[in-house]
């Protein structure tokens, strides 16, 4: 109303204008004559009522138009200023929304997020906060109906939504559920880098280390994860793989999975101490005698030396010089020396089996040699020297238990807070 107004005002002064300069050019001359006769009618005037009239009529009836035209857009123009009123309220609800659900108000989030979900430019991001904020509470139906409503809404955005639905049950520890939702997506947008590290976080909940090595080349082919993230994540599937085939005990299998394992893998140590254990406790030590003696040729460890001394051989004396030739380049290493005691104590040699537990115990004691040396002097009725060697291993096993709690103070809390 207040630009009609303006427009009016505006017509007025032109015509007030026109007018002045017509009373002027009138006045100065000729007035001029105006006759307009129809059938037996007729109308005389000056020349300036005329024109005076003629623009008062041409104003008034655009006024007349523009405000008819006015009043034809008024329903639209009242649904587009609701339109707006609702948007910026659901804006408003949104920003609440947010706020209460940082603060730990979920119930007060959720509401402020559903009140004008429908009324939103983006409901999707409603329903799908809204969805988060259910589960933060416990309210899994709630949860599953806003992810369906999201899904109503914007039916296009299904990768979105089922990936929010998916995260949601891998953090409510619905593994099985969320993997479901996952091969759907799958299906849906093959390689897609999102589904598949939840996939691959999915299948390392529940354990299924045989999938995450199927996942482990898609992975790698897509670029899901860095190199060094996918090397630790074979490392960590293989050593896993390693550990559930030695409960099987069986040889085969485990020689089988070994030569599937990559190479860069396998040259891992902590990988092939698994292996070799397996293989020790599956009574297949001596096929891997070689292998072992090979690997601590090449890189140097106290965990192969300690699985080398638990293989058993068939020929003793020879696995005692096999391993007597690592002396000249490690004379004083402790796990070395015990190792060679081991071994010696195992084909009767007791003086050598002594200076070596004993070469082991000054360069570092522990429990174990002190038990050889122990088992080594009570074989030769040495009952008194064997006792205090008892005695010393079980003193240094005291001493080792109460070091570690001293290192760990809330470890030594919670045993006693359990003992309460």
């Amino acid at each position: 109303m207040k630009r009609i107004s303006i427009y009016l005002g505006i017509a007025l002064i032109i015509v007030i204008g026109v007018a002045i300069f017509v009373h002027h050019r009138l006045t100065t001359s000729d007035p001029g004559y105006v006759i307009i006769g129809y059938d037996r009618w007729s109308l005389e005037s000056s020349l300036l009522f005329v024109v005076t009239a003629l623009l008062i009529i041409f104003v008034l009836l655009y006024a007349l138009i523009r405000m008819l035209a006015r009043a034809a857009r008024l329903p639209k123009t009242l649904k587009q200023r609701g339109g707006e009123l609702r948007s910026r309220r659901s804006q408003q609800a949104l920003i609440e929304g947010l706020i209460e659900s940082a603060e730990g108000n979920y119930e007060k989030a959720e509401k402020a997020l559903i009140r004008h979900a429908a009324d939103s430019g983006t409901p999707l991001i409603n329903y799908l906060t809204a969805a988060r904020v259910a589960q933060s509470r416990g309210a899994y139906e709630e949860r599953d109906e806003y992810l369906k409503r999201a899904h109503e809404t914007m039916p296009e955005a299904e990768l979105a939504i089922g990936l929010t639905r998916a995260e949601l049950q891998l953090s409510n520890k619905q593994f099985e559920q969320a993997l479901e939702s996952l091969t759907q997506l799958n299906r849906l947008a093959p390689n897609h880098a999102a589904v598949l590290r939840l996939m691959h976080q999915a299948y390392g909940e529940i354990e299924d280390w045989e999938a995450v090595r199927r996942l482990i080349p898609v992975l790698h082919t897509n670029k899901v994860m860095m190199e060094a993230e996918i090397r630790l994540l074979e490392t960590e599937t293989y050593s896993a793989l390693l550990r559930q085939a030695s409960e099987k005990k069986d040889p085969a299998a485990l020689g089988e999975l070994w030569e599937s394992i990559p190479d860069h893998i396998r040259s891992s140590v902590g990988v092939q101490s698994l292996y070799f254990a397996a293989m020790i406790e599956a009574g297949a030590g001596k096929e891997v005698e070689a292998a072992l003696r090979q690997a601590i040729d090449k890189q140097w460890d106290d965990t192969l030396l300690v699985l080398f001394g638990c293989i058993q051989l068939d020929d003793g004396a020879k696995q005692l010089h096999n391993a007597e030739q690592w002396l000249t380049k490690h004379p004083k290493d402790a796990v070395l020396l015990r190792v060679l005691g081991k071994l010696a104590i195992r084909n009767q040699q007791w003086e050598k089996a002594k200076t070596y537990l004993q070469r082991s115990l000054d360069a570092e004691p522990s429990v174990e040699a002190y038990q050889l040396m122990g088992d080594t002097l009570s074989r030769q009725n040495e009952w008194a020297a064997a006792c205090d060697c008892y005695r010393k291993g079980l003193m240094f096993a005291s001493s080792e238990v109460v070091a570690q709690i001293e290192l760990n103070p809330a470890d030594r809390q919670l045993e006693a807070g359990a003992a309460l």
